[in-house]
């Protein structure tokens, strides 16, 4: 089988494109490009990820047949390229996506990314460029991904957010899978 359909794929905090979400892809027969979140990469300032995932999509991957996941962090790379660009006219999926700063009281766990009100406010101030056709989801138990925030956050932009019953930050193989088989097109071999 030789893939001849690509997804750019942003996968969380050191991640890999070759493993997980990403092994994922490739077993349904696609091809999977994007920025792993280690490396080279994750050397350079937030800014700087930014921009090179916002040239990433303007140069390789800004059309209505593309397709964009994203999860965890990589989310958060995609909604601040997102936001310094016209609404995206591909196909996004929004996995358990970080949209600002969070914490846990019952753990004293927090996360502070940089730049961690930017995305709320500008959704807040109705200047999102909102993406034409996307797909967020999260867990009911995510507290890195907080279902309130996340659907405090899409609900300025009109984007339904599904909350996983249940689920955490980990949506799951199961339930990942199951997504990627109906959200993706058919597989794309020749």
């Amino acid at each position: 089988m030789t893939p001849v359909s690509t997804v750019y794929y942003l996968p969380g905090h050191g991640g890999q494109l070759s493993s997980g979400l990403g092994q994922g892809l490739m077993e349904r027969g696609f091809a999977v490009a994007g920025r792993e979140t280690r490396g080279g990469f994750k050397d350079l300032g937030f800014l700087d990820q930014v921009a090179v995932v916002a040239d990433d999509l303007k140069n390789n991957f800004w059309s209505e047949d593309a397709y964009i996941v994203a999860n965890s962090y990589g989310g958060y790379l995609f909604l601040h390229a997102q936001a310094g660009l016209p609404p995206y006219p591909g196909k996004v999926l929004l996995l358990s996506p970080i949209i600002g700063g969070f914490s846990d009281e019952a753990t004293m766990r927090v996360f502070s990314p940089p730049y961690e009100n930017r995305l709320l406010e500008i959704a807040q101030a109705g200047k999102y460029p909102r993406p034409i056709n996307a797909t967020v989801h999260t867990g009911s138990e995510d507290w890195q991904s907080h279902p309130d925030a996340v659907k405090h956050f899409f609900g300025f932009l009109n984007i339904q957010v599904t909350v996983a019953d249940g689920r955490g930050h980990m949506l799951g193989k199961d339930y990942v899978g199951n997504l990627l088989d109906m959200w993706l097109p058919a597989k794309c071999t020749k």
